[in-house]
This record gives structure tokens, sequence and C-alpha cells, in this order.
């Protein structure tokens, strides 16, 4: 509670990059070592079959990343199930559901017709995927070959997607698709606990082909595929943004273009990985945003913090407050529906910049 009543009092946010100055950081460079190694070695292991990788017969197509923080991937996993499933594929999405306190070792979150609504049991982004992935199977474990093999036997799926899977070595993939930001690519180039990175780059030797987000926000997208291409020269490179497509109030049907937000003052609420992206992205539409309210990334919401949001929205004569799709999966199945009855969420869907054609080769085709 401490923690809310800090977040209440004042929404900004200090930068990644001002945190990543802090003495401290360096303090932590002998744990970030200990960790690459593990880690490094880790992955060798599985390479060398010394650690047991299983196949599922059927294809499986993984979306992850390098970092920790948000890069977009659950908008890229709906973005390729539905445009799998478009092409008369059999698809079904496997996620380990972060932050879920169910105590089933697999739970179905979606048949491909109706869905579980309970964040607290599988995870907010699994819900979202359902609920914009309305024809696909969606199931959550920790075990995601065990929870392909349950989609494959009760499903019949020929495709399998694997949402934040790159690290998940335990389960053959036939593409390895990692999500880099255009707005903080490389991270500080540290693991953690220091940086951003859950492995060192060198491990991008594993993916299949890379797909850079948010290319619209970068201040030097140019400076930003030429680092990649250091690192990657041989990798193919996807260009791509995430673009608003509408406005949706919480818990209605009714719906605006998001172009409406232009000249409004409004409250952002957010509780992501990247809650910067989620600003600069309402600034791009014009809104001028006059606070921030941040919750930690997975944050189940509760009645009491929608009403102290609605008070400072009040407060500061905002026009309405506005969220990300992953928040409103759970601030829409709120008993009180007071608060949140003005929210509204905003619609993004995955845009193509560059390489189109290269991706829907490598990742789309069978």
């Amino acid at each position: 509670m401490e923690m809310r009543n800090i977040l209440y009092e004042h929404c900004s946010r200090v930068t990644s990059d001002d945190a990543a100055q802090s003495p401290s950081r360096w303090a932590l460079a002998p744990l970030s070592h200990l960790y690459g190694f593990g880690m490094f070695a880790r992955a060798r292991l599985y390479a060398a079959g010394l650690l047991q990788q299983r196949a599922l017969p059927v294809k499986v197509i993984s979306i992850g990343n390098l970092s920790v923080g948000g890069t977009g991937k659950t908008p890229v996993v709906i973005a390729v199930a539905n445009a799998l499933r478009g092409k008369g594929r059999r698809v079904g999405v496997a996620s380990r559901g972060y932050g879920r306190r169910a105590v089933q070792e697999i739970l179905e979150v979606s048949n491909g017709r109706s869905r579980l609504s309970n964040p607290e049991q599988t995870g907010d982004e699994p819900l979202l995927i359902a609920e914009r992935c309305p024809d696909v199977p969606v199931a959550v474990g920790a075990d995601r070959y065990a929870t392909g093999r349950y989609l494959l036997e009760r499903f019949g799926i020929d495709t399998l997607v694997l949402d934040d899977g790159f690290q998940h070595l335990a389960l053959k993939r036939d593409v390895d698709v990692v999500l880099l930001d255009a707005t903080a690519a490389l991270g500080n180039s540290s693991l953690l606990p220091r940086g951003r990175l859950r492995e060192r780059l060198s491990a991008l030797e594993r993916a299949s082909v890379i797909l850079v987000t948010r290319a619209d926000q970068a201040e030097d997208l140019a400076g930003v595929l030429k680092a990649i291409r250091r690192v990657a020269p041989a990798l193919p490179l996807c260009v791509t943004t995430f673009n608003a497509t509408a406005l949706q109030k919480i818990g209605t049907p009714e719906s605006q273009p998001p172009d409406v937000l232009k000249g409004e003052r409004v409250v952002a609420l957010s509780g992501i990985g990247n809650p910067d992206s989620f600003r600069r992205l309402l600034e791009s539409l014009g809104a001028v945003v006059v606070d921030h309210c941040l919750f930690p990334d997975h944050h189940l919401y509760s009645v009491q913090d929608v009403r102290v949001v609605t008070q400072v929205a009040a407060k500061l004569r905002a026009d309405r407050v506005v969220t990300t799709e992953k928040d409103a999966v759970k601030l829409q199945l709120l008993e009180d529906s007071t608060g949140q009855a003005a929210m509204w969420v905003v619609r993004i869907e995955l845009t193509w910049l560059e390489s189109w054609k290269e991706w829907e080769r490598l990742v789309l085709q069978n």
C-alpha cells in the first residue's frame, strides 16, 4: 500500500536511463557476470544435447526478446496468431501466464469460442490474447511442451505460437522471432541485475528473425538499425510500429477514432513493462498528458485504485483517463464500475514499415 500511495502522490517517472546512471548499478556488475555465465552455459548445454529439448509434431513459432520490460510481445503474438488463422492454420497459443496465481499446471484460457475472465488465474497477457484472437485456443503453463501437447490433443492444432518463448529452450521451435524495441534496442548492453538484458547479445545467433518494434518512436532509427546490424549482421531484420486504431470506452461497445485525443487533457493509466512508450503514443496522437498514474507491471487493480485515479483526473480537470489494452482486461472486471466507466482504452495494431514480404516468408508460410 505504501508503494501505491507514492504512485498516487507523484506519477512522474524516473526514466530507465536516469536509473542506469546510479552508482549502485556498478556494484551489481559481478552478479551480472555470474548471471550471464549461467545463461550462456545453459544455452550451450541445450545446443550440445546435454539438456533435453523436446519437439512437438506441429510448427512452433516463438515470440520473445532479450530484455526485461515491454517490447510489445503481446500485440505481436496477437498479430501472428490472427494472420496464421486467416491463412487457414489451426493455431494455438501457449503462454507462461506471468503473475498468475492458479494452482493448475495447465490452465485453459480460451477454447476458441468462450474465455475465462479471471486475470488472477490466467495472467493479464493471455487473457488479452484470448480476447483479441477469438477463434484461437489459448492455454497457460510453465512447461511449454506440456501446454503445447495439451492444445494439440484437445484442439488438433497444427501451429503453436509461444508467448515469451526465446529463453524457454526445453521446447524445439521452427521459428524464433526476437523483438527489439527501437527506443532501447540494446538497453545498456548489460545483463540482469545491472542492466535489462536476460542474455548476452550473442544469444541472437539462435534467432530466425529480428523484429524491431516502436520504430516511429526512435530518435535515430537509422542509428538503431546500424547498431543492431553490428551485433547481428546476417539476421533478417523487420521494422514495425504500433498504430492506434480506436479508442474504446471500457466495458461498453462505444468507440471513437484515436484522433479525438488531439488537444485533450488526459491522465494516462498503466501497469506495463514500458510505460514511457504508452505516454509517447498518447502524445503522438496529440493528447496533452497532464499526469501518468503508474502501477507495477501486471498489477491487479482494485476498486480503490480506480477511485484514486479518477480523483486525480477530476483534480487536474482532465477530459478523460486513457489506459492500455493489457490494463483494460483487468479494469473491466471490477465489480464497482463507477470509476472505470469514465476510462478509455487505446486499441493498437502491429504495422510493418519494412520487410513485410520477408516476414511473411519466414514466419507465416507453411
